[in-house]
């Protein structure tokens, strides 16, 4: 595939309500839409880095600087054949993974619709519809917290997944349990604690959740491990692993009993297929988080998520739970069996609404095959 005009669209997009982790609190996301242009086709991708440096150290400032003054000049005018080839031109880039993965996961749609496949047909996907669940942030009191579970549970989640924080953990969890006693929960921390402040954790074991996702620090598998022997509860790595030799380290280290492959995170589609694969080779349990996306991730993570490892519901909610309005001209429902549907058409399998893009665009950069 020649790659004759590549653009870049920096979005901010309102939020239906507000989301709070232990980074604190938003009411719009930002991201970085990538336009990919090539034989008569066009592909999207989403790169997933927000504003501010929380949940990572990109942001959409250095998505747009290290896309068009290092990655893009590798790729335009060149004919990149597929994804494998794509990370072999950008491997010499330390790091900067969203930003690589929003230009994969754009040329995954190329290869696609190039191809006349689904990216569900392409990644080997087996599932028609994923099980999903939806992530809850912290709430002004325990009792707002409660409601809105029940609301989304009302809506048709059968999996909830709460924020928490040091002196937000325990109580709220265990309000939400006796709520709803035979609900899929789980809680997710954001690396807000340390090996020694984690020992607030420990009452967790007692409410049958399904997993502690990341309570340690982003960069940290050893004291996870340390700390997954003093509980019963399966600990989860996120934000930990960026990368399939990351995923090899916590595996061998037995620092979770469970992942969390975020395709963004850990630098494209690609990377996130090699990590299933090694979990699945073990029986290791894997799941897909979400970030917030606009439709043209969500497919993406929809498409990932239908794969065989996959077997606990991800963050793939449905379109309303965080925009009125996206990007796309297809809407993401939620099934009454707390399942969404993975696109079937070319690509991605949706059709992008350009003028909405513009509407939420903050900028443009456009590089052009000379």
């Amino acid at each position: 595939m020649k790659l004759e005009t590549i653009t870049l669209y920096p979005l901010r997009m309102p939020l239906v309500s507000h989301f709070e982790t232990s980074f604190g609190r938003i009411y719009e996301r930002e991201c970085v839409l990538v336009k990919i242009e090539s034989e008569g086709l066009t592909g999207w991708g989403e790169c997933a880095a927000d504003r501010d440096p929380g949940y990572s150290y990109e942001t959409t400032g250095t998505v747009m600087h290290v896309l068009k003054d290092f990655v893009l000049p590798l790729l335009i005018g060149q004919d990149v054949a597929d994804a494998g080839d794509f990370q072999r031109r950008v491997s010499h880039i330390r790091g900067h993974h969203l930003a690589k993965a929003g230009v994969e996961m754009a040329l995954w749609d190329l290869l696609g619709k190039q191809q006349g496949k689904s990216l569900r047909q392409l990644l080997g996907g087996q599932k028609e519809k994923v099980e999903v669940g939806v992530s809850i942030g912290l709430q002004d009191t325990t009792a707002d917290l409660v409601s809105l579970v029940e609301r989304y549970v009302k809506e048709g989640y059968q999996r909830v997944k709460l924020k928490i924080k040091p002196g937000r953990d325990v109580s709220e969890a265990t309000a939400v349990r006796r709520a709803f006693p035979h609900l899929k929960l789980q809680v997710d921390a954001n690396s807000a604690y340390t090996l020694e402040t984690a020992a607030a954790l420990q009452p967790l074991d007692d409410l049958d959740l399904l997993l502690i996702e990341q309570p340690l620090y982003e960069d940290d598998i050893w004291d996870h491990r340390l700390l997954q022997r003093q509980m019963r509860t399966p600990l989860c790595l996120d934000e930990s692993i960026t990368s399939p030799r990351h995923a090899r380290y916590a595996i061998e280290m037995e620092a979770c009993r469970i992942i969390n492959i975020k395709p963004g995170r850990v630098g494209g589609l690609s990377q996130a297929l090699e990590i299933h694969q090694m979990c699945q080779a073990i029986h290791m349990p894997v799941w897909c988080g979400g970030m917030l996306e606009t439709n043209i991730g969500r497919a993406s993570n929809l498409a990932i998520a239908s794969l065989p490892g996959f077997t606990l519901p991800g963050d793939i909610s449905a379109s309303a739970r965080y925009y009125r309005q996206d990007v796309t001209h297809e809407t993401f429902t939620l099934n009454p069996d707390s399942t969404i549907n993975v696109p079937t058409g070319w690509g991605l399998g949706v059709t992008v609404d350009e003028e909405k893009v513009k509407d939420f665009a903050f900028g443009e950069v456009v590089v052009r095959c000379s």
